[in-house]
């Protein structure tokens, strides 16, 4: 299966071609929200890396750390770009250095949304520009590693680094995820430039934007969704089907 590292529940016929769609989730602020600050908490901790390790000024850590996350998708590739870092490293000191036991816990209506896909229709695979340690630690204290086939992550261990929204990582998760065709990718993310890389590429994404945070003025790609729940209904082919309510 490649890079990709099996959760809980997988079985070795993952890396095998497979005629069914796939469904790939976004981790970080997509299966859990905003509201649970893990971001704000991973960008003090990365502000705190430039400034430690570049030896910089607090306001210029911020603004190169904003820099190389605009051009690059992670601050993580200028990092090993420009600066030779140790991704390994980093990936130490930042996302598995974050405070989550209590701040991320499980959620019965994700549970339940997760267990309403209909699974002779399509597959669950995870889909993270985070290192397989942190990805695999969100969805444990979710409880929902049973759900997922498999993960595709960025390999902190490889250079050069491959991440969303670059082709090949999306190339990289269709291929560990054992699907040849775009047509049968469908995907939620909460990140514009993921979702537009995403569509571009033939996927048919949707972009998870919460209540409160402002809409794009163009959309990222076909689906705009403020709710995980609302895959029901622009995905509504890979639900299982409910009995008619008499």
């Amino acid at each position: 299966m490649g890079d990709a590292i099996p959760l809980a529940g997988s079985t070795s016929q993952d890396a095998a071609r497979t005629t069914k769609k796939v469904f790939f989730f976004d981790i970080d602020n997509c299966l859990y929200p905003k509201s649970a600050k893990v971001h704000d908490r991973m960008a003090k901790l990365i502000d705190e890396y430039f400034m430690n390790h570049l030896s910089l000024p607090w306001d210029e850590a911020v603004r190169l750390h904003k820099e190389y996350y605009q051009n690059y998708g992670l601050a993580i590739e200028g990092l090993v770009r420009h600066h030779q870092i140790d991704p390994l490293e980093y990936n130490t000191k930042v996302d598995d250095a974050l405070p989550l036991d209590g701040i991320i816990q499980p959620n019965e209506d994700l549970k339940q949304l997760l267990r309403d896909i209909d699974r002779s229709q399509v597959r669950l695979w995870l889909f993270t520009n985070a290192y397989v340690t942190h990805g695999r630690r969100v969805v444990r204290l979710l409880e929902i590693e049973d759900q997922f086939e498999g993960i595709t992550y960025c390999d902190y261990s490889k250079t050069p680094l491959v991440c969303k929204p670059h082709q090949d990582m999306f190339a990289k998760a269709m291929r560990e995820a054992g699907i040849d065709r775009p047509e049968d990718c469908f995907f939620v993310d909460d990140s514009y430039i993921n979702c537009k890389g995403a569509k571009e590429l033939g996927w048919t994404a949707a972009h998870l934007v919460e209540e409160g945070v402002s809409p794009p003025r163009t959309p990222a790609s076909q689906y705009q969704i403020r709710t995980l729940d609302e895959l029901r209904t622009v995905y509504p082919q890979l639900f299982k089907s409910k009995p008619s309510e008499e």
